[in-house]
């Protein structure tokens, strides 16, 4: 039995996108101990995946801290890797293939590219389907890694959302990184005023982070917490996957809400394409406009109009 290391540093959208890569690693090495390596945020929440034995942490402190990076490399040399998953695919995922870890075989966008085939053109395809294209030409079967099932992150939050209401609701992600304000569609609560007159069975629900507390106060929903705290990730899966319908601009829940199975719509506006990130499912949509700004709340609802009327 020889162990197996999967890189997957992040982000929250990131690891909802690589369950379905991860169950396919699982089901190639059936007989080996598969360990991810990532960052402490997302070790409680790997460390229930299924398809994982083992999480170990990388700080990713930076390149000049040599202490850190030689402690590093003794920890990760102890497992004897047979087999290295890069997922990451960055400029340190390299660093750490070129100086810390000696696998036999190490799979990455740079090593599994044909012959004839330039990075500008493989970037080009949608995130699913680079990572389908890295584990066909590592000779893994991907029968999950275009679909993937983020259902294993879900914690039963039915206590939770008791203390609030006992209806159906719909589930809005009004936020985004102050960084990627770009993002955000500033709209929401016209749409939930013109939900609310029209749909008045339905609770519309927020479940904002510990850094939007004070924004969740301007928003016209109910919020969310536990003990006063923010859901933690499992948390979070566990409300979407309760939920009746999710309206969220393009963040990371958005993400968990495509691979969570969820009737929704995501909004887009010029940053990227829905299909490059690959998150568009049957029944989770996109509505992409080149300004989220003049996106208007009664547009949005017109697109959802017969969703939520099939909501009882």
């Amino acid at each position: 039995m020889s162990n197996i290391l999967i890189i997957k540093h992040g982000s929250l959208g990131d690891i909802a996108q690589i369950s379905g890569v991860l169950r396919d690693i699982r089901e190639f090495h059936s007989q080996n101990k598969i360990f991810i390596l990532t960052t402490i945020q997302y070790a409680e929440l790997l460390g229930m995946c299924p398809y994982i034995d083992g999480v170990l942490i990388d700080k990713r402190l930076p390149r000049w801290n040599i202490l850190y990076l030689l402690a590093l490399k003794k920890m990760l040399k102890k497992y004897n890797f047979s087999h290295v998953y890069d997922l990451q695919n960055s400029s340190r995922t390299i660093f750490y293939q070129k100086y810390l870890l000696n696998a036999l075989q190490w799979s990455s966008t740079a090593t599994t590219l044909k012959k004839g085939t330039s990075k500008k053109d493989f970037n080009k395809e949608s995130v699913l389907e680079r990572f389908k294209i890295q584990l066909d030409n590592s000779n893994v079967k991907t029968n999950h890694t275009t679909r993937p099932d983020f259902s294993w992150s879900c914690a039963n939050v039915k206590q939770i959302v008791n203390k609030y209401f006992k209806n159906k609701f719909i589930l809005i992600f009004p936020f985004s990184s102050p960084k990627l304000s770009h993002k955000q569609w500033p709209h929401y609560n016209e749409l939930i005023k013109i939900i609310n007159a029209k749909h008045s069975h339905l609770e519309i629900v927020i479940a904002p982070g510990s850094n939007e507390m004070e924004l969740a106060k301007k928003i016209r929903a109910i919020s969310i917490t536990n003990n006063k705290k923010a859901l933690d990730i499992m948390e979070l899966g566990g409300l979407i996957k309760k939920s009746s319908f999710v309206i969220a601009n393009d963040t990371g829940p958005a993400h968990m809400a495509a691979h969570l199975q969820k009737n929704g719509i995501v909004l887009f506006g010029y940053h990227t394409t829905p299909k490059k990130v690959s998150i568009e499912t049957d029944i989770f949509k996109a509505i992409v406009v080149k300004d989220l700004r003049k996106l208007s709340a009664e547009e949005v609802y017109l697109k959802i109009e017969d969703k939520l009327g099939l909501i009882n």
